[in-house]
């Protein structure tokens, strides 16, 4: 049988669920799908092949909250208050700097650098989406890409109202599309209007589309929300009828014991920030306890503002660390679990699971390779342990996108790294001396 690509010569680790890794195996991808996952002796006969060393082969990451662009402000306003820090900094910033230009611009750094660092696939939440398609098709990242809403003037809508209208010209444009989601954002329940929440909702549910939402991230939040409407985040959208499985709840740090039963009941896919959330001091959320309920949830970096990387294993090994400390129970997070909500997980919280998270067979060929021959990954008793706790983004190697080789021995094949880089301290350069 001929394939036009074979991924070969390393321990494949498939995330399906109660699959085991496979030594020596091998990933089969033709016409941008997985078609045979097995032992190397079994898969041959292909255009072409990557050697994957001897490392690990397995899916790559999802990234289910992120704002791409915001790579541009890195380091721009750190060791704030998430209010202070948006109303004071970053919005402030992002109205006089993120044109649509800049925000290709940040989008490709974003994508680069996502990369480079084993993400297939992003949520991203963010302005002029029809133009970070644009910069994410020819680089090739997977993403489910919103125009977000508030009510005020965005970088790239005047009104909420033109918002709706540029998200529906989104969704009818892109609904199907083979490497894009389109999707609806309003911000939060403290930024967008009650009205403007439930036309947002009604969008979503017209085209069976994601809705992403921050929702519950602070103390203050909650504590606004509770004196303006009598109910918590969670509960003010549930009675709003916002929640559904298509729901992408970004933080929920702040949540009862109630919420978690909402959350649950509501099918409600959680991307929990942990390092986002640490930096800004706003809390960490309780994710042992959703996974008890059997909540979707998954990982996210945030955005580069806010995290600093969008290094998203370096943030998912921290948490692993964080919930076993905070709960005194080495036990809690096991390694095989917190690989798979890098992965798997992610998948079911954007709804991608038929298409990604895991190889196997008929899903699509999103496929990362990691070294293991640095010292710091010597040796490898446990694929799973190994990915939890000694892994770097620094030993990617190889990346496939749908079918497509876009990262080749640690190099962008899709784009040139150095102009894009060029480009990004040029615009930044311009921002030091505004400020």
């Amino acid at each position: 049988m001929s394939y036009d690509l074979i991924i070969r010569n390393g321990t494949v680790v498939p995330m399906a669920p109660h699959s085991q890794p496979i030594r020596d195996g091998a990933v089969a991808i033709r016409g941008g799908e997985i078609v045979a996952v097995g032992p190397a002796s079994e898969v041959r006969g292909a255009r072409e092949t990557i050697d994957a060393g001897g490392g690990l082969i397995l899916p790559g990451f999802v990234n289910t909250h992120t704002h791409l662009a915001m790579v541009l402000l890195r380091g721009f306003a750190d060791d704030y208050p998430l209010r202070a820090w948006l109303e004071e900094h970053i919005w402030p910033a992002e109205r006089g700097l993120m044109t649509a230009d800049t925000v290709c611009a940040g989008t490709a750094l974003a994508a680069i650098e996502s990369l480079k660092a084993g993400v297939t696939c992003v949520c991203d939440m963010y302005f002029h989406a029809e133009r970070i398609i644009g910069v994410l098709e020819r680089i090739g990242l997977r993403a489910v890409v919103p125009e977000s809403l508030i009510d005020f003037p965005t970088p790239s809508c005047p009104t909420p109202d033109v918002a709706l209208a540029r998200q529906r010209e989104l969704l009818e444009r892109f609904s199907g599309h083979p490497l894009f989601v389109p999707a609806v954002a309003p911000h939060s329940p403290y930024s967008v209007s009650a009205a403007n929440l439930v036309k947002e909702a009604e969008l979503a549910e017209e085209f069976d589309a994601p809705l992403i939402i921050h929702l519950a991230e602070t103390r203050w939040e909650t504590e606004k929300i509770q004196a303006e409407k009598g109910l918590s985040p969670v509960a003010y959208l549930a009675d709003l009828g916002i929640l559904s499985d298509r729901t992408v709840a970004a933080h929920c740090v702040h949540v009862s014991e109630g919420d978690l039963e909402l959350l649950a009941e509501f099918d409600v896919g959680v991307a929990s920030n942990p390092v986002s959330n640490l930096k800004l001091a706003s809390g960490v959320a309780p994710v042992p306890q959703m996974l008890a309920r059997g909540i979707k949830v998954s990982f996210g970096t945030d955005g580069a503002a806010s995290n600093n990387t969008l290094d998203l294993l370096r943030d998912a090994q921290l948490a692993t660390l964080l919930y076993k400390g905070i709960t005194g129970d080495p036990t809690c997070m096991p390694a095989r679990v917190m690989a798979e909500l890098l992965t798997l997980g992610g998948a079911r919280v954007l709804g991608l699971q038929d298409r990604i998270g895991s190889l196997e067979p008929g899903k699509r060929a999103d496929v990362v390779c990691l070294r293991v021959d640095e010292p710091h990954a010597v040796p490898v008793f446990d694929p799973y342990a190994h990915i939890a706790y000694a892994a770097r983004a620094s030993d990617v190697s190889h990346v496939v996108v749908d079918g497509r080789v876009v990262v080749k021995q640690g190099r962008m094949t899709t784009i040139d790294e150095g102009e894009v880089i060029a480009e990004a301290r040029s615009i930044t350069a311009r921002i030091g001396k505004d400020r």
